[in-house]
């Protein structure tokens, strides 16, 4: 074993003694050490043999410490019983994957396994093995490459499965993307659906990674560091990081399950979650991004949104030193682009920006079904359900909104009455719901090929969302046929504009062009009638009587 890693691993095994937390009971655990080698698996057998190559300088952690293989690939980690070995997959290798392309870069170490639960945790694994090894293999990276976003997926049933196999997986077959993420609530709290989602994902034929939700814990787990046991046995540990090509990414665990102390009455509270990271999650942040350089960008993903996160101020002045650093989650199922500026206490040179990402499920698969039967699922921020593809390229990144079964080209709804009279022009707005639009989106109106004007930014209820869900309402009053929308929530995304005064009477074209922060134009129309003015009904006189 080299020098630094000897000294490395000396330092994790102090800091463990120093700060271990107790696993069961009052006992504090007794520090082992797990040990193994990382290695270049040339016959993509997972058995390092004759003709195998050891792997230096990859990184291997406890959840916690991280250190790097010795010229020989080989590491070594402190453990409790409760502990998951996982490696840092680096830029040009990659991971073996399930046969439902789930990555396979870790190893449990829960002797006693699981406590009981409804959902099953992980069983006992036994003793900890002598060596547990790593393999990778080679895998093309270059500068520019795709990944797919997945906000809630969340069915509560197979059918639900279903309705996402064929509303976004079929149209994802054969994608050029390099991997895919779920963002969390991955499911509707059975736990058990996990597989059938899996193999259903599976089918689009990528590598795909998994984000811990609120609706993906164990709901009866006495402590947030049992609450993630049925994720863990399904999908590894529930934060990590890896690079591909020259992107960094750290998939966080922002969900913090906890129990109310017993209140007056003495009664214990029920269990509860809420937006946090906790000591030894961001303990591990920081020795990874200490291990990154600045010049890399680095890409967080998480569930609950950034601004939502109890202790993300720690987190804050780890990235806002860095120059190139974004975020993504999902959780509130509408799409937003989110500038995290000094009034949220984020002290960088340049607000942070954090991807709200449009959920699979939508508004949790509510609505009346269209032609195939599946909910329209309309987003309460008026967005369609879909997903997004960011690409990459060294340090710039672009996010492209996709609604589920529609044309890539449909990135805006166009709000406008079928007909107006001439003299209510003026008074008539015209909306505009761009789904991937922000504050640092500039959009303009035009009618019939004339000059073009800017619309005003709008933080309002859409309309179109407010009409659909009135429509379904009146039908759910005769006949309980579908789930009903949700409350109509404000859009981030919304712009109006009235009509110009001085339009004739007749058929006219709006045109809407919208143009987001990476200059990347997309353009809509809308028919629209004008009628002429009605006319004033003039005040009636009576006759005079002889």
């Amino acid at each position: 074993m080299s020098c630094s890693l000897s000294r490395s691993v000396s330092l994790a095994l102090l800091a463990f003694a120093l700060f271990a937390p107790c696993v069961r009971g009052d006992e504090t655990p007794q520090a082992e050490a797990a040990r193994g080698i990382v290695y270049l698996d040339t016959n993509a057998n997972g058995t390092f043999d004759s003709g195998d190559e050891p792997l230096a300088d990859v990184k291997v952690s406890n959840g916690r410490e991280i250190v790097t293989t010795d010229a020989a690939g080989r590491y070594e980690l402190p453990v409790d019983d409760d502990t998951i070995i996982f490696v840092l997959k680096p830029r040009g290798l990659r991971t073996p994957f399930s046969d439902l392309h789930l990555p396979k870069f870790y190893y449990i170490h829960k002797p006693h396994g699981s406590p009981d639960s409804h959902f099953a945790g992980v069983a006992p694994t036994g003793p900890l093995p002598d060596s547990i090894d790593f393999p990778l293999c080679r895998n093309e990276e270059p500068d520019q490459f795709r990944a797919v976003l997945f906000g809630d997926t969340q069915p509560r049933n197979q059918e639900e499965v279903d309705y996402i196999a064929h509303d976004v997986v079929e149209e994802l077959i054969g994608t050029d993307a390099s991997f895919g993420v779920t963002l969390g609530d991955i499911v509707f709290d059975d736990l058990d659906v996990f597989d059938a989602l899996n193999r259903t994902v599976a089918l689009i034929g990528i590598p795909w990674y998994n984000v811990m939700g609120n609706h993906d814990i164990n709901y009866d787990a006495k402590d947030d560091r049992h609450s993630d046991e049925t994720f863990e046995r399904v999908y590894g540990p529930p934060y990590y990081s890896f690079d591909h090509g020259p992107v960094h990414f750290i998939v966080l665990d922002d969900i913090e399950w906890f129990i109310p102390e017993a209140g007056e009455n003495g009664q214990q509270g029920e269990g509860q979650y809420r937006g946090g990271l906790g000591e030894e999650q961001m303990a591990f942040v920081r020795n990874d991004l200490a291990m990154i350089p600045e010049d890399q960008l680095v890409v967080l993903m998480m569930h609950i949104p950034l601004t939502d996160v109890r202790d993300r101020h720690e987190l804050y002045r780890l990235i806002e030193k860095r120059p190139f650093c974004i975020s993504i989650s999902g959780h509130t199922h509408y799409h937003e682009h989110r500038f995290i500026h000094h009034e949220d206490g984020f002290m960088g040179p340049k607000p942070h920006h954090h991807i709200i990402n449009v959920t699979v499920c939508g508004s949790w698969w509510t609505g009346a079904p269209d032609e195939r039967g599946i909910p329209h699922t309309l987003m309460r921020d008026g967005a369609p359900n879909g997903y997004s593809i960011i690409s990459f390229d060294g340090t710039d990144y672009r996010l492209d909104f996709k609604a589920a079964g529609r044309s890539e080209d449909y990135q805006m709804q166009i709000e406008a009455p079928e007909s107006v009279p001439a003299d209510k022009l003026a008074d008539t707005n015209v909306y505009v719901n761009v789904f991937n639009g922000s504050e640092r989106s500039r959009v303009e109106i035009r009618l019939d090929n004339g000059g073009w004007t800017s619309m005003q930014h709008a933080v309002e209820n859409d309309p179109n969302f407010v009409a659909v869900s009135e429509r379904e309402a009146a039908i759910l009053e005769k006949i309980k046929a579908f789930r009903e929308l949700p409350d109509v929530g404000t859009s981030a995304h919304l712009w109006k504009s009235p009509l110009p005064a001085d339009v004739t009477a007749g058929t006219h074209l709006i045109e809407v062009r919208a143009t987001d922060i990476n200059d990347i134009e997309h353009v809509s129309h809308r028919v629209i009638r004008v009628t002429n003015a009605v006319p004033e009904a003039k005040e009636s006189v009576p006759e005079a009587k002889e």
